[in-house]
C-alpha cells in the first residue's frame, strides 16, 4: 500500500456543507481488507509454529525412550559386572587376610613348638620326681601299721 493511498483513508468524501450524493466510504472493508494479507500470514505462521511444537514433543519423547534404554541396559551391563567387581575389590581384602592368618599360624607353630621343647627338656625331672613322690608315698604307706 502506497503513502497516497493511506492518506487517501483521511481524506472526506464530500465537501462539507450539505449532503452530497454518493456512496460513503466503507471504512471496515477497508480496514480488512489492508488486514487481511497479514492476518493470512500470520495464521499461517501460528499453523507452522504448531507443526514444530507438535514435531518437537515427538522428538523428545523419542529421545526419553532412547535415554530409558540406554539407561536400562546400563544398570543391567552394571549388574552383570557387579560380581566380577566385588572379587576384584575383595582380593586384596582377602589376600591380606589370609597373610594375616597365616601369620598368625606360623606363630601359634613356633609357640608350640616352644611348648614341646620345654616339655621336653622338663620330662625327665618330672618323672624323677613323680617316682621318688611314689616310692615314698609307697614306703610311707607299708611302714605305717
Amino acid at each position: 500500500m502506497s503513502l497516497r493511498d493511506f492518506l487517501e483513508r483521511f481524506r472526506p468524501t464530500g465537501a462539507p456543507g450539505a449532503a452530497a450524493t454518493g456512496v460513503p466510504a466503507d471504512r471496515a472493508a477497508e480496514r480488512a481488507a489492508e488486514l487481511e494479507p497479514a492476518l493470512a500470514r500470520l495464521t499461517a505462521v501460528q499453523q507452522e509454529a504448531a507443526r514444530i511444537r507438535t514435531e518437537a514433543r515427538r522428538s523428545a519423547e523419542e529421545i526419553r525412550r532412547d535415554a530409558s534404554r540406554e539407561a536400562e541396559g546400563i544398570v543391567a551391563a552394571a549388574r552383570d559386572r557387579a560380581p566380577q567387581v566385588r572379587r576384584q575389590t575383595a582380593a586384596p581384602i582377602l589376600h591380606s587376610a589370609v597373610q594375616e592368618a597365616e601369620a598368625v599360624r606360623a606363630s601359634g607353630v613356633r609357640v608350640a613348638e616352644e611348648v614341646l621343647r620345654r616339655a621336653r627338656e622338663r620330662m625327665p625331672e618330672l618323672v624323677d620326681r613323680a617316682v621318688a613322690d611314689a616310692v615314698r608315698l609307697v614306703l610311707a604307706t607299708s611302714a605305717a601299721p
